[in-house]
């Protein structure tokens, strides 16, 4: 008997797989796994009833813990892809490796998807399937379906696929982020509605400050209370949400070379972001900063591309692990008209002391005011020199603009 495991979840294109991977690939037995990395429960009740309908054996998998992980430590390598928070893209990695331990462990021979062959996902599934001896199947990219035909077919064979948004919009929603795509949502010029979102309220007048601590880089504590990952994530995607935060709307560059428009919530992952870049700035010097940030750029682009495991990822995670040593302390965030804005932070760990940088003190220790002197003259000097020199040679009067030397006498 052939076996393959088909990640599910209960929607139009992994329904309308199921049927596919019998009759056209020829399996004898498909089984459906669902990872579960935050997606509502309503998601996994359709999933549950689709399965039912279809026959289908099932399995869920709870990988919340790892996903969080994960999130926690992009939040640690500032990780955004063209100014939004890396969310699914993180997740499908995660999914897939839940996936490919489901087949292995039930002895199937092969792994399938419903990705298209236009989106990244397909990608992020096969990065990690790939790595196995299992076949890898894709019905909707090798049989060129468009949503179209799938709603008609599962019409016609009388599959369990609810109404809904289905047909209108692309929904994917994990702990750390919910994407919107599809639908008038595909036109750049279309201004969306608040019905497409769920995670955040329309931004009002009014505001409210939280205070989250850090250790070693990552998010333990808000408001003095200490929480697990997934229960951070969750407190505060409600909370920010509330106000608005979180929300992008953008023209995105995926992988495959096509610009999509693309829709995200993500309150709790702008708040981390923001409050870990605060913190980072308090604590480490300008050359750590300036360097971190082609490693965090390296870091992003990877996790987009769903490489996580790859083996440049093991080399920036040893300068971010370093780096994070001291991003130990507290940031104080003010949510306000769809903004997460830090307003405090403190740590024991600061490169800073308040009487070198106040206007109100003299000195920097034993550093005079009157020893900038120098500096400010070097300050500048190739510059000017290069003006005159210029000068010079288009036959200018050059006057002389260095300290100590006249070179218009040369």
């Amino acid at each position: 008997m052939t076996r393959v495991a088909l990640a599910f979840s209960g929607g139009l294109d992994t329904t309308v797989c199921v049927p596919l991977l019998e009759e056209e690939w020829g399996y004898d037995e498909v089984v459906g796994v669902t990872v579960d990395v935050g997606q509502p429960e309503s998601e996994f009740a359709e999933a549950a009833e689709t399965a039912e309908a279809l026959d289908l054996e099932h399995h869920v998998v709870d990988a919340k813990a790892e996903f969080a992980s994960l999130c926690f430590d992009s939040v640690r390598a500032n990780a955004t892809y063209q100014g939004y928070p890396l969310g699914t893209a993180l997740a499908r990695p995660v999914i897939a490796e839940a996936i490919l331990d489901v087949a292995q462990e039930h002895d199937c021979d092969a792994v399938a998807h419903g990705c298209t062959g236009k989106g990244n996902d397909q990608l992020r599934f096969e990065a990690v399937w790939r790595s196995s001896d299992l076949e890898v199947i894709a019905p909707v990219r090798e049989l060129g379906l468009t949503r179209e035909w799938e709603i008609e077919y599962a019409d016609e064979q009388d599959l369990p696929v609810e109404g809904g948004n289905e047909g209108v919009w692309s929904i994917d929603t994990n702990l750390w982020s919910r994407s919107i795509e599809g639908g008038d949502l595909e036109q750049p010029g279309h201004v969306p509605g608040e019905e497409i979102y769920d995670w955040t309220r329309s931004p009002a007048g009014d505001s409210e400050e939280i205070e989250i601590t850090f250790e070693d880089g990552y998010p333990v504590a808000v408001d003095g209370e200490e929480m697990a990952p997934v229960a951070l994530i969750d407190h505060l995607n409600e909370v920010a949400g509330e106000y608005g935060v979180g929300r992008t709307d953008m023209m995105e560059d995926r992988m495959l070379g096509l610009k999509v428009r693309e829709n995200y919530e993500h309150p709790a992952a702008t708040a981390l972001l923001n409050a870990h870049e605060t913190l980072e700035s308090l604590v480490l010097t300008k050359e750590e900063r300036d360097f971190k940030k082609l490693v965090d750029d390296e870091w992003s682009q990877k996790g987009y591309e769903g490489l996580v495991d790859a083996p440049l990822m093991g080399a920036l995670e040893g300068f971010i692990d370093e780096t994070q040593t001291r991003v130990t302390g507290t940031v104080t965030i003010r949510f306000e008209g769809g903004q997460a804005r830090p307003v405090g932070r403190d740590s024991e760990y600061a490169v800073y002391d308040e009487s070198f940088a106040s206007f109100n003190t003299e000195d920097v220790g034993s550093i005079t005011q009157a020893d900038a002197t120098g500096v400010a003259k070097y300050h500048g000097f190739q510059e000017r020199m290069a003006a005159t020199v210029l000068a010079k040679v288009k036959g200018d009067e050059p006057e002389a603009v260095t300290d100590g030397a006249d070179w218009s006498e040369e």
